[in-house]
């Protein structure tokens, strides 16, 4: 729910698949987009979850289409939820041999979505919580075309060497974590700044003191500031 002005507007959401992922998008109120937002959830979310956050961009971007596909696969440690890949083993190598399968996911889902909307990849920016960072993270990396931005909140970085080779390099970054998070420590968080300012790309973002594995006020607004400056410049 967004508010402005004084009043809440609650935007429709739709159901339905794209390619073959259970998915939900609220579109423009008018008229066909010429943008879209792809969100990527966390591990034992769905798509339902992130798809909360158009609300509150909604209104900024009336022209763009807010989409948020269901991972794949049953979650194994939650039967109401999904996964992008096990989580069985979590150390960073177990996840990194995982991810080299997974991002085939939602790589073919870009492609899905630009052929359902008929919108171009440039006006289109993935927005990642936690598991869903790790994803966007990778795929823009082995994408052999470029999107025109990603928003991650509370990820990691897996694949360091793909850092280093990624043609993708011009693909603008924003990256948010919460200083107080259990899940995904906030090391990761300089772990992927410095990396990725050291291999060439515009990297911004910041962390936030306090916050745990969620995603608050100040990281919406924020998202949303990165999210206009890129579709400006696509």
């Amino acid at each position: 729910m967004t508010t402005s002005g004084g009043r809440h507007t609650l935007f429709r959401m739709h159901h339905l698949v794209i390619g073959d992922l259970n998915s939900f998008y609220i579109a423009p109120e008018e008229g066909n987009p010429d943008s879209a937002i792809i969100f990527v959830h966390g591990y034992g979310a769905n798509g339902r979850d992130l798809i909360g956050l158009s609300q509150d961009w909604k209104g900024q971007f009336p022209n763009t289409v807010f989409v948020s596909p269901d991972a794949p696969f049953e979650c194994e440690a939650s039967p109401f939820g999904r996964q992008w890949f096990s989580l069985a083993d979590y150390t960073h190598e177990a996840m990194e041999r995982e991810i080299q399968i997974a991002w085939k996911h939602l790589n073919r889902y870009i492609d899905d979505v630009i052929s359902h909307f008929g919108i171009i990849e440039q006006r289109i920016v993935l927005c990642g919580f936690s598991q869903g960072t790790m994803m966007a993270l990778h795929t823009i990396m082995k994408r052999e075309t470029k999107c025109a931005g990603l928003l991650g909140y509370s990820g990691r970085l897996l694949d360091h060497d793909l850092v280093k080779e990624t043609k993708n390099k011009d693909v603008p970054i924003h990256l948010i974590h919460g200083s107080a998070d259990p899940v995904v420590p906030v090391e990761e968080w300089d772990a992927a700044m410095t990396l990725l300012g050291d291999n060439g790309f515009t990297a911004t973002g910041y962390k936030s003191k306090g916050l745990a594995h969620n995603i608050d006020l100040n990281g919406i607004e924020s998202g949303a500031s990165f999210i206009k400056e890129c579709l400006s410049k696509s």
